[in-house]
């Protein structure tokens, strides 16, 4: 049995199969993780979100799986570059919204943690799980639509314990799912989104913090990196390599370390 983590989807579902099947995955003997944003961009979310249901796999919310929620059950609307109204004209849309819903921002086995974006350098494993399940929970209440409506902001940009409602919740979805740079208090930077030259000043990758740990860190949301996390003073892998941008899709063997692409067919740069 292996178990192998593959990278932001983004609807590339052609070279999602193709993986699959490089890999000679058995979903009866073998685990997959995927590292969230299953969808929107490329040309097969709907397939994306059918196969990764299907096949029983874990998976962490990234945050065009929460877009697509809050298009759909929150009153947010469609983006010029969405790829998701065959998702919300599909007849088991509900039955894949109810499944997407109902999966955590976080996921924690062994000495491994799986978010989409990466984990503060003051959160603990167990502190990013506990904050994870708050989410969890607002989103399978009867309330979950209007926690849906006030989900997405920018503020407050920097989590404090003592935050409470819809702001902690905001900030928990929003360093789980979106973050990229932070600075020495753990301010989260929302406009650089390309490569490490492009920090604010002052501001730093999250995994070239220390941490008081030895947690093996599982991300993906930056295609920018390629993969890689230079300077990291932590055991982060990035897993995400920029298939819908014309990069490839990536898996980690997380017992062997080793890792197998198959190339993008989507146009690079589209």
């Amino acid at each position: 049995m292996s178990t192998y983590v593959i990278g932001d989807l983004h609807g590339c579902h052609a070279e999602f199969v193709s993986l699959l099947e490089q890999l000679n995955f058995n979903p009866a003997n073998d685990a997959l993780w995927l590292v969230g944003d299953l969808i929107n961009r490329g040309p097969g979310s709907l397939d994306c979100l059918r196969e990764a249901k299907a096949l029983g796999s874990t998976c962490v919310l990234g945050n065009h799986d929460f877009h697509l929620l809050v298009v759909a059950r929150g009153g947010g609307t469609l983006k010029k570059h969405d790829t998701l109204s065959n998702i919300l004209a599909a007849p088991d849309r509900e039955a894949l919204l109810d499944w997407l819903q109902s999966q955590p921002l976080a996921i924690y086995k062994g000495n491994t943690l799986m978010t989409h974006a990466g984990v503060l350098p003051t959160w603990s494993a167990q502190q990013t799980l506990s904050l994870s399940q708050e989410v969890q929970a607002a989103l399978a209440s009867e309330h979950s639509g209007d926690f849906l409506t006030q989900l997405f902001g920018n503020q407050p940009d920097r989590f404090d314990n003592a935050l409470d409602g819809v702001d902690r919740l905001r900030c928990i979805v929003n360093v789980l799912t979106r973050m990229r740079f932070i600075d020495d208090q753990g301010r989260l930077d929302f406009a650089a989104k390309e490569g490490l030259d492009s920090a604010p000043e002052g501001f730093y990758p999250w995994f070239q913090y220390p941490r008081g740990d030895a947690l093996q860190l599982l991300f993906g949301h930056w295609a920018a990196l390629e993969g890689r996390t230079p300077g990291s003073k932590v055991n982060a892998s990035a897993i995400d390599t920029g298939c819908v941008w014309g990069g490839s899709l990536t898996a980690l063997n997380l017992d062997t370390g080793e890792r197998t692409s198959v190339p993008s067919q989507q146009l690079r740069g589209h």
